[in-house]
């Protein structure tokens, strides 16, 4: 416990609930003379005072039209913002999208600038300096009609997936042409020893020794037909792969299943800590987090939270330390707080709508049936076994490199290779998986451990957990808060910006 405090000797940092940045709107204050002073809401403290004076000062910086500001974007971001607004109804703090979206809280913000600014969004401000962002209900229509980036997208998506299906489709057929390429050289060369050996003047023309092989190169394309196997096989779901498709998985695998799963993470903590009114104890966050040496007895693993949500750490009157959120005590939506419903309640039961833990899957080493793997495996071993004989064949000095053995000796070196890490691969693969997976079940265990201890707490943390609740606090921003908005007449909303600012100004000179 010690080690976390000394953690947070550094000074204070600004109020993370409005960050000035650059504008969206060339908004300045016009030279008109004011109106007679307007009623607001200016019961507050100087802190709060300051940050809202920053929020229109934050009102002059990007022009729209002048650039697509959300192509500047990464994707993900865009996406998982834009699902963000979507889910609360098109009116947000930053605080709101950085919860559900899993994302830090500047990345939120500039997320909103960028979209706000692409599709003729607007600003609220609230009498306590809150910043809203509110969008039309056709945003997502208008930004695709600018940004070219965007319609490109799922075009570029196909095509990306039509790449990997080829990928594994090309090392699928490598095989079946491996082994083809092996056994004809090897019938080839024997026939062209026997005729050697039989001084009958027909080197070179094993079409005569009575074996007639014949493959077009068009019939490697059946192993293309996306539906092949689906036609000859009967298959009760499309998760089994098709036979060609398998041996790719049996070498290589079938990629992480825990890609996008941070992203779920943050998302189940951020959905966490807003739904307990932004006031957490570090043994409610262990269940989704990494433990240090899997115990909950070091609370510096709560770090990265504090960082990607820039909360801070507070004390109550028992002397616990507990986790505070501004940002995420800030909503445009009415959320359930939970403030006292702990009180004679499992945490099982009262924990609504997040799930109780964070679980990693494990790796598979090929998502193939055992008998799809015995056959891969089958293959791939009668070919290593051509690839060996042919090798000894093509050693041997009585053999001539001309026509189709030429061939086979310019790529065999190719073949050896193929061969070779078509086994060596999934030997070392299987090694890795085996490593990885024990290490996934390990921290699957210690945040199950940490969840198991929250649903039957004992007496101090117990206390600790009411103690966050009550202290817990959750503030909607309706309409009735909002003080000033960029969607307003011009003109009036010169006047009132020029009031406003005057008014600030005259309270902070009081200080």
């Amino acid at each position: 416990m010690a080690s976390i405090a000394t953690c947070f000797t550094l000074p204070p940092k600004p109020h993370p609930r409005l960050i000035s940045k650059p504008s969206l709107f060339p908004i300045r204050p016009s030279t008109s003379p004011p109106l007679p002073p307007f009623s607001t809401r200016l019961r507050h403290s100087r802190p709060s005072l300051t940050l809202a004076r920053a929020g229109l000062d934050a009102l002059t910086g990007i022009k729209p039209g002048a650039a697509v500001e959300s192509d500047k974007l990464p994707s993900d971001v865009r996406k998982r913002t834009m699902d963000a607004v979507d889910a609360c109804g098109g009116r947000v703090t930053v605080g709101d999208v950085s919860s559900r979206a899993g994302l830090k809280l500047n990345q939120a913000q500039n997320a909103l600038q960028a979209l706000a600014a692409d599709t003729e969004g607007f600003l609220e401000v609230s009498d306590e300096g809150d910043v809203l962002y509110v969008f039309p209900k056709d945003y997502r229509a208008k930004l695709l009609g600018k940004s070219f980036r965007m319609r490109i997208e799922p075009v570029l998506d196909k095509a990306k997936a039509g790449t990997e299906y080829v990928a594994r489709v090309s090392f699928g057929t490598a095989l079946i042409a491996s082994i083809v390429l092996v056994y004809t050289a090897i019938i080839v060369a024997l026939s062209s020893s026997r005729s050697e050996d039989d001084n009958r003047g027909r080197r070179g023309r094993s079409y005569d020794s009575g074996f007639t092989f014949y493959m077009s190169p068009v019939d490697l394309f059946w192993f293309w037909d996306p539906y092949y196997y689906r036609r000859r096989r009967v298959q009760s779901e499309d998760s089994k792969l098709k036979f060609i498709e398998s041996i790719f998985s049996f070498v290589f695998g079938d990629g992480d299943p825990n890609q996008g799963i941070e992203e779920e993470r943050w998302k189940l903590i951020g959905k966490y800590i807003t739904s307990k009114g932004g006031v957490v104890a570090a043994e409610e966050l262990a269940p989704y987090l990494d433990l240090k040496g899997g115990t909950m007895d070091d609370e510096t693993y709560i770090l990265p939270v504090l960082l990607r949500y820039e909360g801070e750490p507070v004390i109550d009157e028992e002397g616990n330390i507990l986790y505070q959120f501004p940002s995420l005590q800030r909503t445009a939506s009415s959320q359930r707080s939970g403030r006292k419903e702990y009180v004679g309640r499992r945490w099982a039961d009262f924990v609504v709508g997040v799930d109780k833990f964070f679980s990693e899957k494990k790796w598979q080493f090929s998502s193939t049936s055992i008998s799809e793997r015995a056959l891969v495996a089958g293959l791939g071993g009668l070919n290593l076994f051509g690839v060996i004989i042919l090798g000894a064949i093509l050693k041997d000095s009585t053999v001539a490199p001309v026509g189709f053995i030429k061939f086979i000796t310019s790529i065999f070196p190719l073949l050896q290779i193929y061969a070779g890490s078509f086994f060596a691969i999934p030997l070392v693969r299987w090694f890795i998986v085996s490593k990885t997976n024990a290490d996934i079940e390990k921290r699957n265990r210690a945040r199950l451990k940490s969840a198991r201890a929250l649903e039957s707490p004992d007496i101090s943390l117990r206390r600790k957990l009411l103690s966050a609740r009550d202290m817990a606090q959750q503030t909607v921003i309706g309409q009735d808060k909002i003080v000033y908005s960029t969607d307003k007449d011009l003109i009036e909303q010169d006047y009132e910006a020029q009031d406003w600012d005057r008014r600030f100004r005259e309270i902070e000179k009081s200080d």
